[in-house]
């Protein structure tokens, strides 16, 4: 039996793998994450392997149900499965359905992501820009301000049962990040690295960013996600527990299948 499309709003990570080592030995899945709202589906960021934890969750995501597919970047870790979920979800061209949401660099230039036959099966495909808004269906989110990252890369803010949930994707620290996702209730955040990175032109956040984050921010509640070797190794569900008794915020971190509910439907 498939998830319903009418349940309640829910987020369920297929995989929370974030960097090279980590997405090649699968020490934990890169499936991006699914959303479920509105009688939508989609998936944000379609890493290796998104079909198959589909396939796998339970109950099983249906791929040829989806709605959309979201993408915040480029980068293979994000949107390796793309190309296949359009054809999952189009049933190879059949049905012209559906839309995809990506940013410009995606579509176009030498390191564009998306076939161009398989663009055609879509209902819609639509250029995502900094801080717009967009709509598949009755579900509507944002994008942020564009994330200083080395390809063109935006986070999502939506709102799902009358909460703010934002996923603060791949970037280097900036302040503007502060400002864009200031009214997070919930704030899904990458971090590769525990410690700060000593080469400047590595663009992803560590966990004193994300702590620096979640203090300006202060969201009801913070998951953290896309963990590299170094989060791995001094095991993120200790210094998630670590920050959130500093901080005296909700701080979880995401593991493979992790589902977060947030109610019923408006």
């Amino acid at each position: 039996m498939t998830e319903s499309t009418s349940a309640p709003a829910f987020i369920k990570f297929l995989g929370t793998a974030g960097a090279r080592f980590v997405v090649a030995k699968q020490l934990r899945a890169s499936g991006g994450i699914f959303l479920s709202a509105k009688r939508e589906r989609l998936i944000i960021d379609p890493g290796p392997g998104t079909l198959v934890k589909c396939a796998a969750s339970r109950p099983p995501i249906d791929a040829s149900a989806l709605t959309a597919v979201v993408l915040t970047h480029g980068h293979i870790d994000h949107s390796n499965d793309v190309n296949v979920l359009i054809d999952a979800m189009t049933y190879g061209g059949i049905r012209k359905r559906g839309k995809l949401f990506a940013p410009a660099e995606c579509l176009e230039g030498e390191n564009a992501v998306i076939l161009r036959y398989v663009r055609k099966y879509l209902e819609d495909v639509v250029v995502l820009e900094a801080s717009h808004k967009y709509s598949v269906g009755e579900l509507t989110f944002a994008t942020s301000v564009r994330h200083q990252h080395s390809t063109e890369t935006y986070g999502l803010k939506f709102q799902l049962d009358g909460e703010n949930v934002s996923f603060l994707v791949d970037t280097k620290f900036f302040p503007g990040l502060l400002k864009s996702y200031r009214n997070s209730d919930t704030l899904v955040i990458n971090v590769v690295r525990e410690t700060p990175f000593e080469k400047a032109e590595i663009m992803h956040l560590s966990l004193e960013d994300a702590k620096k984050i979640i203090v300006a921010i202060r969201p009801r509640r913070a998951i953290l996600t896309h963990f590299g070797m170094t989060m791995l190794r001094a095991k993120p569900w200790e210094l998630a527990k670590a920050l959130e008794q500093e901080l005296g915020i909700e701080v979880t971190a995401a593991s493979d299948g992790l589902r977060i509910d947030f109610g019923g439907e408006e």
